[in-house]
């Protein structure tokens, strides 16, 4: 005996209450970067689809609406992709298209790069890697895309190094050595601070697509912190970041005023809307808390606060 199901959409036609967002997380595709003269990157990215849904439907009709994401994704990747924010953003134009109940479309994808790289001493060949992050608004006014990185570094408290300066100066002066020379020493050779491990976060938003390099973005957030770190490492490449590292302590909102100053001076061809996006969070090492920086900001009031 078969019995007819209810149509659900029908059955509550009085929803008033919209949602900004409904979709898809975890939808995995291989992703080809073309790259001139060069051979094509190989990435799998992984996507979150999202439209917004008006207060007159009860859902979107997700088995439905799941073929059309897989084909309007299959879509954009199916040929190779200079950027990997005009993909997402061509996926969202397409979503907007096919969804005429929908006023907004969004696609957000991450990645991990691998990037072939020197150590930085001993001059070894070793892979680094980065998460990608890219994504995409679709509306009816136009689309905005976004596209930056996520890396890994090492930063050095200057708070617990100035106590371990001071120590030293304490001591030397014990010793009878002379204050410039003291001063000279301590200059050559910095002492000892607590060091953390930094996930440095930098994305750049625009109207249309942000006119950077995404290895631009990468190099910059990685140098956001007191010293790069490398898969690597032999006793020189050791040496040389901790020196380095040292000799360039930073607090965690030091990383993200750095990545802002850095913003400013390489991204002097963009429009002032464009939004800059930095986060830096560090595992500490001898706390039982992490420590975490963030500021979303549009690039003019950037421009504004550092010509001040």
């Amino acid at each position: 005996m078969s019995h007819q199901l209810p149509d659900v959409q029908a059955s509550q036609p009085d929803v008033t209450v919209g949602l900004s967002q409904v979709g898809v997380t975890g939808v995995e595709k291989l992703v080809k970067i073309a790259r001139d003269d060069k051979r094509p990157l190989i990435l799998m990215a992984e996507f979150e689809v999202f439209v917004d849904l008006p207060g007159g439907r009860k859902g979107i009709d997700m088995s439905r609406n799941m073929q059309v994401i897989d084909e309007v994704l299959e879509a954009a990747v199916s040929e190779p992709a200079y950027r990997v924010e005009d993909m997402c953003g061509d996926a969202a134009e397409r979503l907007l298209a096919k969804h005429d109940y929908t006023t907004t479309a969004e696609v957000k994808m991450t990645a991990e790069l691998v990037m072939r790289e020197d150590t930085p001493a001993s001059g070894l060949a070793t892979q680094s890697t980065a998460k990608i992050i890219a994504g995409a608004t679709a509306t009816e006014e136009g689309t905005r895309e976004e596209i930056g990185a996520e890396v890994v570094g090492m930063t050095v408290c200057p708070c617990s190094q100035g106590m371990s300066a001071s120590r030293a100066r304490d001591v030397l002066q014990d010793l009878a050595v002379d204050d410039d020379t003291i001063e000279e020493f301590l200059d050559q050779v910095p002492q000892p601070g607590h060091s953390q491990r930094g996930h440095a976060t930098l994305t750049v938003e625009t109207e249309g697509s942000p006119d950077v390099d995404l290895i631009d973005l990468v190099d910059m957030a990685r140098d956001s912190m007191s010293a790069r770190i490398y898969n690597l490492a032999k006793r020189p490449d050791e040496d040389h970041m901790t020196y380095h590292a040292h000799a360039n302590a930073k607090f965690v909102e030091d990383c993200v005023r750095s990545m802002a100053e850095m913003a400013v001076e390489s991204f002097d061809h963009l429009a002032d809307d464009a939004v800059i996006h930095m986060k830096q969070s560090n595992d500490e090492s001898i706390h039982q808390h992490n420590a975490h920086a963030e500021r979303e900001v549009t690039l003019g009031q950037l421009r504004d606060e550092l010509a001040r």
